[in-house]
């Protein structure tokens, strides 16, 4: 049985930073002040379970946010809207930032477009905390578009100033064709690429790897967009691709008849848990 471990498979930099600068937190705290996350970490179980028995807590409201008193408080990757800096401080909260450099980027982007007047379009899911934090630096109309169907219905007046930007991972033709179809609309578009490139590699590898396999294992965490995304080119590519969060999810009947697997994985999947997949898949076949 031969196996294919797509390279980009893993930790991408601006996760490998924040997951890297909490566990430096957990280290060189004294214990006098609790520590605290916004939203998990990263979108994978087992990490957020591991710091979860450091002594790392996770909240996920304003409201639980705004009760902390003597905290530290980490900003995961995805990034944050102005406003949560602006509670932080209000508390006297330790903030320690580990805001992908590519999100604090697009922030900088909105905030700046959307203060000369332009109207701010972010394809992206509406529901992901990237882009929701995204929305949060906005100052003018904003719209955030996901699909084809939701491109063709925006009905801005002619001539109106926009600004477009991206999750930084949505999925890349994805991305063109939604703004092929903006751009057949008469506005006057200034048009942000804000996908990372460790992003564009990974789909790109995934997408090749996953056409010329017999089964695909795509692996990451069941809230991760970007491991979604990675299972939707793979799918699309190889009929027998299944997604797992563990190799505890391998089902040996998938690789009847196989000759040859691949295995990708999600920006927030460790190396240890591809390399315990990789190992089971060559022990068994």
């Amino acid at each position: 049985m031969k196996v294919i471990v797509a390279k980009t498979a893993g930790f991408c930099f601006g996760v490998k930073r924040a997951v890297d600068k909490v566990y430096e937190k957990v280290n060189n705290s004294d214990g006098h002040k609790k520590i605290y996350t916004y939203g998990p970490i990263i979108h994978n179980e087992e990490v957020v379970k591991d710091l979860e028995s450091r002594g790392v807590h996770v909240i996920y409201t304003k409201e639980e946010l705004a009760q902390l008193k003597d905290a530290i408080v980490i900003i995961r990757s995805h990034g944050v809207s102005r406003d949560i800096y602006e509670l932080l401080e209000s508390i006297n909260a330790e903030i320690v930032d580990a805001t992908c450099p590519f999100v604090k980027k697009i922030h900088r982007i909105v905030k700046e477009e959307s203060e000369k007047g332009r109207t701010i379009i972010i394809v992206g899911n509406k529901k992901h905390p990237e882009v929701e934090g995204i929305m949060g630096w906005s100052v003018s109309d904003t719209y955030v578009i996901e699909t084809i169907e939701q491109a063709e219905q925006l009905s801005l007046p002619e001539n109106t100033d926009i600004c477009i930007v991206s999750q930084t991972t949505f999925n890349y033709s994805k991305f063109n064709n939604i703004v092929a179809k903006i751009e057949e609309k008469n506005y006057n578009n200034n048009i942000m690429n804000t996908i990372c490139n460790a992003t564009h590699e990974r789909q790109a590898e995934a997408k090749a790897v996953a056409a010329q396999v017999d089964v695909m294992l795509v692996i990451g965490g069941r809230n991760s967009s970007n491991t979604q995304k990675l299972f939707e080119i793979c799918k699309y590519e190889c009929n027998h691709t299944y997604y797992i969060q563990t190799v505890d999810d391998i089902d040996d009947s998938w690789f009847e008849n196989c000759d040859v697997i691949g295995i990708t994985a999600g920006a927030s999947t460790p190396n240890n848990i591809i390399e315990e997949v990789k190992a089971n898949v060559r022990i068994k076949f």
